[in-house]
């Protein structure tokens, strides 16, 4: 066990802590509520299932594009109000207004015109919603330097982040509610102005409040305008190559795209096992359920798993941690073999104290490990600091990583012969859709586990990074 207080100095004051976490409650509900009304453009809106799928995917394929040119920009932005924040306070308002506006259609309009209206407002959202989310993971590896403040950063964010998801999964249950609102395309469109006013107010507040490194005199940052473009194309594909050299942080991205991605795989199977083996296709029978399911995951997650991942992380290492959570989140995706039981539907519940240990460890650890490869990219190349393009990078792999889970869980739900539009399934389908539940995800966290062994960017290496860093160019 280690004895070290982090300095004064480097440590993050609660208000601004708050202030942060109210950003990343932001960046998980706009994804949340996103995911829960696009199922309403097949029951709200009489949208074909097939261009449902495009407007869910094409827009993430902009997305990509936008996030690392964003990070570029906020890396090497000049403002008295910092790198950062002035994109948060106007991408926030941003987000929250055409989150809105996207939402507002009729399902007395053709379905060619809803198709191109939600599909060209995605995408203009998605511009909003970079300029907000990039900059803010970007300031939340700045915010100190210390090597385990950066972890309590992270943990305090990842917590408020989590009420987002005891919230979302009620959406399915109010906006198909017929005494809460009289049809589901009104539910949508009335809920999401909510959604969005709430994301303005939240969002807006990292922006007033946190504060980054000093950056008024950091050497080698780059003009931004239209009169450089091309040679700000051709620096950023520079910065992307040395990021992409970073060993430390290839391992980080292998593991989070392991982890979280055998997760998403089969993120629906417990919501269809549920209904079709707990209560044999009866979605009245299976009734809030499911949605119960995810809440008290995001509590166990918020309230018990991310603090107890923090201490395990300040006592023994991040890596250690990382590879404790992960092996726990194993256990728990085995006892989901025996949780989903028809005589005693309250066994739900007792893999998700183990199961919460590998995104709740994940994300935490990551973001706390990605500031500290900021350093050491620092180090080896140098002046601007790229905490946006590293951001911007590791989570456009989440992003491209989630589209390919979609795309695989449905050709896992095919394999084993899956029928959504049959009232019950055969025992043999439910019985490989259990398998396919416990073993993907269990296979890919047990891999990244592995990757995770050899990570070589511990404590006193980065503690090392930062005297030299200091040497060289002073506290920041």
């Amino acid at each position: 066990m280690k004895n070290y207080v982090t300095p004064v100095r480097d440590k993050v004051p609660l208000g601004q802590k708050a202030a942060f976490g109210a950003g990343h409650l932001v960046l998980n509900l706009l994804p949340g509520a996103l995911g829960v009304f696009m199922f309403f453009l097949l029951t709200a809106f009489g949208m074909d299932p097939f261009l449902a799928g495009l407007l869910g995917g094409l827009p993430r394929i902009f997305d990509a594009l936008t996030d690392p040119i964003m990070g570029f920009i906020s890396d090497n932005t000049k403002s008295k109000w910092g790198r950062r924040r002035p994109y948060i306070f106007i991408g926030a308002i941003l987000s929250g207004i055409l989150f809105a506006v996207l939402w507002q259609m009729d399902p007395a309009d053709s379905q060619n015109y809803n198709f191109w209206y939600f599909l060209l407002m995605s995408m203009v959202f998605l511009i909003g919603n970079t300029m907000f989310a990039t900059p803010l993971v970007g300031l939340g590896y700045e915010m100190t330097s210390d090597y385990n403040e950066r972890t309590r950063i992270m943990a305090f964010s990842q917590t408020i982040g989590q009420i987002a998801w005891m919230i979302v999964p009620w959406f399915w249950v109010i906006i198909a509610d017929p005494t809460i609102f009289e049809t589901q395309a009104v539910g949508v469109r009335k809920l999401s102005i909510i959604v969005g006013f709430v994301c303005i107010v939240l969002g807006v507040l990292p922006a007033f409040f946190c504060r980054g490194i000093d950056s008024s005199n950091m050497e080698n940052r780059k003009e931004i305008s239209f009169k450089t473009l091309f040679s700000n194309l051709i620096d950023l594909s520079k910065g992307i190559a040395q990021v992409a050299k970073n060993k430390p942080f290839l391992k980080l991205c292998g593991a989070t795209f392991l982890v979280f991605n055998g997760f998403q795989m089969v993120a629906s199977f417990s919501f269809f096992i549920i209904v079709f083996y707990m209560y044999n296709g009866s979605y009245t029978d299976a009734g809030n359920w499911p949605a119960w399911f995810s809440t008290v995951t995001a509590i166990i997650t918020a309230f018990g798993v991310i603090p107890i991942v923090t201490v395990i992380a300040n006592k023994f290492g991040k890596r250690q941690a990382f590879i404790i959570s992960t092996a726990l989140s194993i256990v728990g995706y085995i006892l989901k073999w025996w949780a989903f039981d028809k005589e005693n539907p309250y066994l739900l519940f007792m893999p998700i104290p183990f199961m919460a240990f590998g995104l709740g460890g994940l994300f935490t650890l990551m973001m706390s490990m990605t500031a500290d490869v900021c350093d050491l990219d620092e180090l080896e190349n140098g002046m601007p600091r790229k905490e946006g393009t590293f951001g911007a990078i590791y989570w456009w792999m989440v992003k491209l990583g989630q589209a390919l889970a979609l795309v695989l869980g449905g050709a896992v739900l095919k394999f084993v012969g899956f029928d959504g539009n049959a009232a019950q399934q055969t025992a043999e389908t439910m019985t490989s859709l259990r398998l396919a539940d416990v073993i993907i995800p269990s296979v890919t966290a047990g891999i990244a586990i592995l990757i995770m062994w050899s990570y070589s960017l511990n404590e006193s290496r980065a503690k090392k990074i930062k005297e030299q860093l200091i040497e060289r160019r002073g506290e920041l």
